[in-house]
């Protein structure tokens, strides 16, 4: 066995924000750093180039890919994403949209893939939402299409529902949309995916992990996909600030392992995505995003899983 695919680039925490805004832009480069710090090779990273616009005709609307990149979206479509527009930002989007694609292809190749970034499923056709600019998921999946990928599933356990997910892809019966979320939390209007679990705050860890384990097994079982893109977002974490969720941190590296290790059971290619996940306090924060890749490294390198705190 060897060490799955990692794909980083150093510009996705270079995003100048203003102070005390509410996304934590460094915790990108606090994992990268993190994941040399126990030694995982050099060899397993890749870096992705920025995709051209032109690239996501097949996912957003041509025009207000156009507006967005040249900085001409009104202020009321800026701040229904949630950052002031800068060059910088674009750069750093289309980078992750270069990133999840990469991320997708090298699980083909290598069965198992890991993005330090990603999961920004909030994105319409024509507008973004919640952080999210352009919706990478149904990019890298309309972009495995192209490939020659006929099935694919968007398992996406952040604890916000994926609404522009599910709308991008309702009537393409190829890409299956799963969402596992918190009922009463951000988007106030939910979307219909394929498959949705919309559940209570108060739910417990070995209910959500039988709930995530229950919804999984039918998906792989009934649909058989070729793929796999699975958004592991920790915002359902007890801590987080944004998620309403009380699971610990065993229970996402559970969660994590389980995902992992059912699509790798079936031989079915799994591309991660690091997904959402708030809280100022940035090493607390990678720590919980860092269960992802403890979960990858305990199927495939458990010297480097056993360097990594559940």
């Amino acid at each position: 066995m060897h060490s799955p695919a990692l794909v980083y680039h150093p510009c996705y925490s270079l995003l100048e924000l203003p102070e005390r805004h509410r996304y934590p832009i460094g915790k990108y480069q606090w994992l990268y750093q993190r994941l040399q710090d126990i030694g995982a090779p050099p060899e397993i990273f890749h870096q992705p180039d920025p995709i051209h616009p032109s690239q996501l005709h097949h996912t957003h609307c041509p025009e207000y890919i156009t507006q967005l990149c040249r900085g001409q979206l009104d202020a009321k479509a800026m701040r229904r994403i949630g950052f002031p527009w800068s060059a910088q930002l674009i750069e750093r989007s289309l980078t992750s949209l270069g990133g999840t694609l990469l991320t997708a292809q090298l699980a083909m190749q290598q069965g198992m893939a890991l993005h330090l970034s990603g999961g920004y499923h909030h994105a319409f056709y024509a507008e973004g939402s919640g952080f999210c600019l352009f919706n990478d998921l149904v990019f890298a999946a309309r972009s495995l299409q192209q490939q020659g990928v006929k099935r694919i599933v968007i398992f996406d356990l952040d604890v916000h529902q994926g609404d522009g997910t599910a709308l991008l892809v309702a009537d393409d019966p190829s890409i299956i949309t799963c969402s596992v979320h918190c009922e009463k939390n951000f988007p106030y209007r939910k979307q219909q995916s394929d498959w949705d679990l919309s559940l209570p705050a108060t739910i417990q860890d070995d209910d959500y992990l039988q709930q995530v384990e229950q919804a999984l097994h039918c998906l792989l079982n009934w649909f058989q996909p070729e793929l796999v893109i699975y958004d592991a977002g920790v915002d359902c974490h007890q801590q987080d600030e944004l998620g309403h969720f009380q699971l610990s941190t065993n229970t996402l590296f559970q969660r994590d392992l389980l995902v992992l290790s059912s699509c790798q059971q079936r031989q079915i290619p799994v591309a991660a995505v690091i997904g959402g996940g708030y809280q100022r306090d940035l090493a607390a924060l990678t720590q919980l995003h860092l269960q992802l890749f403890k979960a990858a490294f305990t199927l495939n390198d458990l010297a480097l899983a056993s360097k990594i705190k559940t």
